[in-house]
Formats: C-alpha cells, sequence, structure tokens
C-alpha cells in the first residue's frame, strides 16, 4: 500500500531532494512488495477513513495561539499523496476546490514515501504546497530518517512532531522487516510524535499480499514464513505501543469498509500537556470495536 522510500542525494540538508529523473513505470497489478502500489487510492478512497475522523480532533487537541506555531503532523508512507491531501483538508474545514494559503499557518505536514516517483507525483499534484512537504525516505534508515525529520522540526523550533499518520503501513514493515523491524518502526514512530493515527492491516492481508507475489513469479516476502508476531494483529500493535513503547490508547474511531480499525493513541508524557477533549473520547468510545 503506501510507505516510506530510500532518500536521494541532500541537498545542503535541504528536505527537498533532487531526485534523478527516472522512467516511468510500469507495476504488474500486486507487484508492489513494499505497499507502493500507483493507484491506491482507487480502492481504497480517502473518504471511506475521514467519514470516522472526527474534523475537529486537531483543533481541539491543539488550540491555536500565534506562539504556539502550526500543528506539525507526520505521514509516514503516504503514497501519491491522495489521503495526505485528504487529512489536511478534512482537519481544516477546506471545502473542495478551495487552496488557501494561509491554513499553512495552522497545519504543516511532512509526507515520506518509499517510492520516488510516487513522491514525484505527490508534489505535482498538491494543491498545498506551502502546507505539505513531500519527501522520499526510508523510514527504516534511521541516519537519513534523523537528518530529514529532524531538519523538518527545526524550522518550527520543536522536537516532535504533533501527530503522526500511520496508515495500513505496518504489514509493509513486518513483512519486509520482520517481528523486531515491526518492533523497532513502533518505537521510532512513538518517539517521534505527542499523537499516532495507526490503521494495521488484519493477517489476511499478510496472506493476500504474499499470494499476490507466488502468483506473479516473484520472490516470497523474506519473513512471511517466520513471523512469530501473527495473527490479531490490532490486538498485536496495540499490546507494542501501550506495553513496549509508553503509548496509551485512547480510541479506536471505528472501521472502514475493507474492515481495518483507525486507532487513536498519545504518548503517556502527553498527559498533562495536551488533555483529551471528553467530546473526543465520548465519541471515540461510541465507535469503538475492539
Amino acid at each position: 500500500m503506501r510507505l516510506m522510500a530510500v532518500p536521494s542525494e541532500l541537498d545542503g540538508g535541504s528536505l527537498k531532494e533532487t531526485a534523478a529523473e527516472e522512467e516511468p513505470r510500469v507495476l504488474e497489478p500486486g507487484a508492489a512488495p513494499f505497499g507502493n502500489f500507483p493507484h491506491y487510492s482507487r480502492f481504497h478512497p480517502p473518504e471511506q477513513r475521514l467519514r470516522l475522523l472526527p474534523p475537529e480532533l486537531l483543533r481541539q487537541l491543539f488550540p491555536q495561539s500565534p506562539e504556539n506555531g502550526p500543528i506539525l503532523g507526520l505521514d509516514v508512507g503516504c503514497n501519491s499523496g491522495d489521503l495526505s491531501v485528504a487529512l489536511y483538508k478534512h482537519f481544516l474545514s477546506l471545502p473542495d476546490g478551495e487552496t488557501c494559503s494561509d491554513a499553512s499557518r495552522e497545519l504543516r505536514l511532512l509526507c515520506c514515501d518509499i517510492d520516488p516517483v510516487l513522491v514525484k507525483r505527490a508534489e505535482k499534484e498538491c494543491p498545498f504546497p506551502d502546507a505539505l512537504t513531500f519527501i522520499t525516505l526510508d523510514f527504516m534508515n534511521q541516519r537519513k530518517r534523523k537528518v530529514l525529520l529532524s531538519s523538518f522540526l527545526s524550522q518550527f523550533g520543536r522536537s516532535l512532531f504533533d501527530i503522526g499518520f500511520c496508515m495500513s503501513i505496518t504489514m509493509w514493515i513486518h513483512l519486509n522487516h520482520g517481528d523486531h523491524g515491526l518492533w523497532e518502526f513502533l518505537a521510532h514512530l512513538s518517539s517521534l510524535c505527542h499523537y499516532l493515527l495507526v490503521e494495521p492491516q488484519p493477517w489476511k492481508c499478510y496472506r493476500a499480499a504474499a499470494r499476490r507475489l507466488r502468483k506473479l513469479g516473484l520472490h516470497d516476502f523474506d519473513h512471511f514464513h517466520s513471523l512469530a508476531i501473527r495473527g490479531d494483529m490490532t490486538n498485536q500493535i496495540v499490546q507494542i505501543l501501550t506495553q513496549d513503547h509508553g503509548m496509551e490508547l485512547i480510541c479506536c474511531f471505528g472501521n472502514t469498509s475493507w474492515d481495518r480499525s483507525l486507532l487513536f493513541f498519545r504518548a503517556k508524557q502527553t498527559i498533562e500537556t495536551h488533555p483529551i477533549p471528553e467530546s473526543l473520547i465520548e465519541r471515540g468510545k461510541e465507535k469503538n470495536r475492539l
């Protein structure tokens, strides 16, 4: 589905990368071992997630004042940016067709993906270039992750993102990096954000992804048969984040039409500085299907 990618040369420390021109490539259906499907939003449209998320969520969590600066979000595995743009418009309640430059003062998103072709498309088609920054990044590359994310955060005098979005990424990390890779990914992500919105893929998606590769005559995922973390992946992700990485599960906002839960977490050290509005907690409880 969506994921992250190895960055090209850094341009003097700038977040904008000078990637070489790439020839358009045509992937066989299902031949996207990192989840980098070229038309992902056609079969998983953003609206299915947005209908579950309260549009006032970020504004209630982070009341705006001039001294606070913009809300900072990290979208890991942004694909071609369709969901990133949709989330931005949703949380700022922007109508279709509007490109409001002033909105960048309220919310800024750093969006990364493993596929430079998808990132290039996202940059080209984004209607809010002042507010959404797209970079090619393999999130599991610790050195480059630290350089690029720190560079973005330092522009705002911050060391953490206010919220991270991890939408159907966990399976691809797990299949390509194994149990320890998944654990490390969630450790890094939770250490970077006050809040996390996570949409884990269920185990049936793992089997389907492996089956697609086999049907195309491609090599199976290196770790698929050796994974010890399996079964109820929603519960597994919850356990890792809450028991190992200092996060608290606030609520489940519900399930998409393709049966994936939207889980909302808060870092425990964030509790005092950013209390959750009761209305959001109650709404989450009503939708909670865990």
